[in-house]
C-alpha cells in the first residue's frame, strides 16, 4: 500500500541535538578529538583593540579554515556556505542551528593581518607537530625534502622584459614586499641570473621553465617530511631555483633543530640537492649522513680522461694521472708549507708540470689542447664523496623509494586540497598560504588522522 505524501510542517516546539546527527566515524569528529585551540586567543589578544565592538572569536575562524582544508574547500565563499547548510560542519565549529555564520570577507581581513602579525598559522602547525611527536609518529631521524612549483596569481602573458624593468610610477604593496626580499637567498638573491620577464603584479613570482613544458611565473613549495609516516615537519616557500630551494632546506632544519632540539640522521632528496656546498653543510657543519646523488659536470664527453680517473691521495693533497705523474696546487718549494685553498668559486686547482705532459704518451686522450693538464676539485669534495659511498650501499636504494612519501604529499596538495595556483600575491602572500594552506592543511589533516589511529589501535 502507497504510504501518505510526505509534507513539511512547522512544529512549534523542536527537540533537536546537533550532537545526535554527527556520525561517529565522521572525519570531523576524529580531528576534534585531538585539536586544541586554547592558545589562539592568548596569542592574538595584542592585536585586539581594546575598545569597540566584540570581533567574532578567532577559533571559530580557525576551526574554518582548518575545515576547509580538510575538504579541499579553497572558496572562503563557499566554506562560508557549507558550514551554514552542514550540520557536521556546524558542530565542528561550534555553532549552534541558530548561529550565524561570519562573513567570507572576515577572512580575508584577518589574514592579511592579525594572523600574519601574530604567526598564528606557524603557531598552530608546530602545535600538531608537537603532538605527532608525543604520540612517536615523528622518528626524527629520517627526513625526506623536495621542492614543487606552484604558479603564482599572475598573467602568464602579461610579464615585462627584464631589461625594462617595472615601471617606477607603479607602486603596490608586493612591489615594496619584492624590494625587501632582494637581499634574501630564498628569493631575490638566490642566484644572479636576471629572469627574462618580470610579472608587474607579483615581480617576486619566478619566470620559470622547470617542469619542462611553457615557462611562467611560479613559486617553489618546499617541504621537509619526516619518512617514518609521511609527517610534515616544515614548510618553507621560495623561488623555483635549485640554490632557493636548497637554502630553504637549509632553513628548515636549523629552525626544526632550534624549536625542537631534533636533528635527522640522514637526509633524502634528489640533485636538486647535491650542489657542493649542500653537501658540504650537511656533513662538515651538521653530521647529517647525504642520501642524495651527487651534482658533478666533471664527467667529459670529447673522449679524453675526467677527474675521476684520477687518483687522489688524502695525505699528500696531491692527484695521480694515468701515467703516473703528479698533479699539485703548488710547484714552489716554500720553507713552511701552504694549505691549500679554495677560490672565489670554492674550487682548488691542481696542475700538472708541462715537462711531464709534452713527454707523455697520453696526451692526446688527457690535454691535447693544452699545455698541462688541470683539475679543480672542490672544498667540500670529501662530502661529496660520502654522498658518493652512500649510494652504493643498501641504504640508499631504500631512502629512494622512502622519497617517493614526499611526491605523495604533493600530489595530495595539488589534487585533494586543490591548491593548483596560489592565491595570494607577493612573497608575505606567498609565505602566508604556505603557512596557512600547507600546513593547517596538508600537515593537520594527515596528523589528526594517523593520531586517531594510533589512539584507537593503543586503546586510547
Amino acid at each position: 500500500m502507497m504510504g501518505p505524501r510526505q509534507i513539511a510542517q512547522g512544529a512549534l516546539f523542536y527537540e533537536f541535538s546537533i550532537e545526535d546527527f554527527v556520525p561517529q566515524d565522521h572525519l570531523m569528529r576524529g580531528i576534534d578529538r585531538f585539536l586544541d585551540l586554547t592558545d589562539v586567543r592568548p596569542l592574538l589578544a595584542p592585536y585586539y583593540s581594546s575598545h569597540g565592538r566584540p570581533s567574532i572569536d578567532p577559533e571559530l575562524m580557525i576551526r574554518m579554515l582548518l575545515l576547509g582544508y580538510c575538504m579541499g574547500i579553497r572558496s572562503e565563499r563557499r566554506l562560508c556556505e557549507e558550514v551554514h547548510v552542514n550540520l557536521a560542519y556546524r558542530w565542528f565549529c561550534r555553532l549552534d542551528l541558530a548561529d550565524r555564520v561570519p562573513d567570507h570577507s572576515t577572512f580575508s581581513k584577518n589574514r592579511h593581518g592579525r594572523f600574519r602579525e601574530s604567526g598564528l598559522f606557524r603557531h598552530l602547525f608546530e602545535t600538531v607537530l608537537r603532538r605527532c611527536m608525543d604520540e612517536g609518529l615523528v622518528g626524527g631521524h629520517s627526513f625526506g625534502v623536495d621542492a614543487s612549483l606552484i604558479p603564482a596569481n599572475a598573467n602568464q602573458t602579461r610579464g615585462i622584459e627584464s631589461k625594462e624593468g617595472l615601471p617606477p610610477d607603479q607602486t603596490a604593496r608586493v612591489i615594496d614586499e619584492y624590494l625587501e626580499t632582494l637581499d634574501d637567498a630564498a628569493f631575490g638573491a638566490s642566484t644572479k641570473v636576471v629572469p627574462k620577464y618580470i610579472s608587474p603584479v607579483d615581480p617576486a613570482a619566478r619566470w620559470t621553465g622547470a617542469d619542462g613544458g611553457a615557462a611562467f611565473f611560479a613559486y617553489s613549495t618546499n617541504y621537509m617530511v619526516d619518512l617514518d609516516n609521511a609527517v610534515i615537519v616544515d614548510v618553507e616557500p621560495s623561488v623555483p631555483i635549485r640554490t632557493a630551494e636548497a637554502f630553504a632546506a637549509r632553513r628548515m632544519i636549523d629552525r626544526i633543530t632550534d624549536r625542537f632540539d631534533m636533528t635527522p640522521d640522514k637526509l633524502v632528496g634528489d640533485t636538486g640537492y647535491g650542489s657542493a656546498e649542500m653537501l658540504g653543510w650537511l656533513v662538515e657543519e651538521r653530521g647529517i649522513a647525504p642520501h642524495i646523488p651527487v651534482w658533478d659536470k666533471s664527467k667529459r664527453t670529447d673522449g679524453t680522461f675526467s677527474r675521476e680517473d684520477f687518483i687522489y691521495d688524502t695525505a699528500t693533497d696531491r692527484y695521480t694521472c694515468p701515467g703516473g705523474k703528479r698533479l699539485q696546487t703548488y710547484r714552489r718549494n716554500f720553507s713552511k708549507p701552504r694549505k691549500a685553498n679554495g677560490g672565489k668559486d670554492g674550487f682548488i686547482r691542481y696542475r700538472a708540470s708541462k715537462n711531464d705532459c709534452d713527454a707523455c704518451p697520453l696526451k692526446p686522450q688527457c690535454c691535447p689542447k693544452d699545455n698541462g693538464r688541470r683539475l679543480m676539485r672542490s672544498v667540500h669534495e670529501a662530502a661529496r664523496d660520502v654522498a658518493r659511498d652512500i649510494r652504493k650501499t643498501d641504504a640508499y636504494m631504500t631512502s629512494f623509494i622512502q622519497r617517493r612519501k614526499v611526491e605523495m604529499l604533493f600530489a595530495h596538495l595539488k589534487r585533494y586540497i586543490g591548491v593548483a595556483t596560489m592565491r595570494l600575491r607577493g612573497p608575505k602572500g606567498g609565505l602566508n598560504e604556505h603557512s596557512g594552506r600547507h600546513e593547517s592543511g596538508t600537515g593537520p589533516s594527515a596528523t589528526f588522522r594517523r593520531c586517531k589511529q594510533t589512539c584507537l589501535a593503543s586503546g586510547g
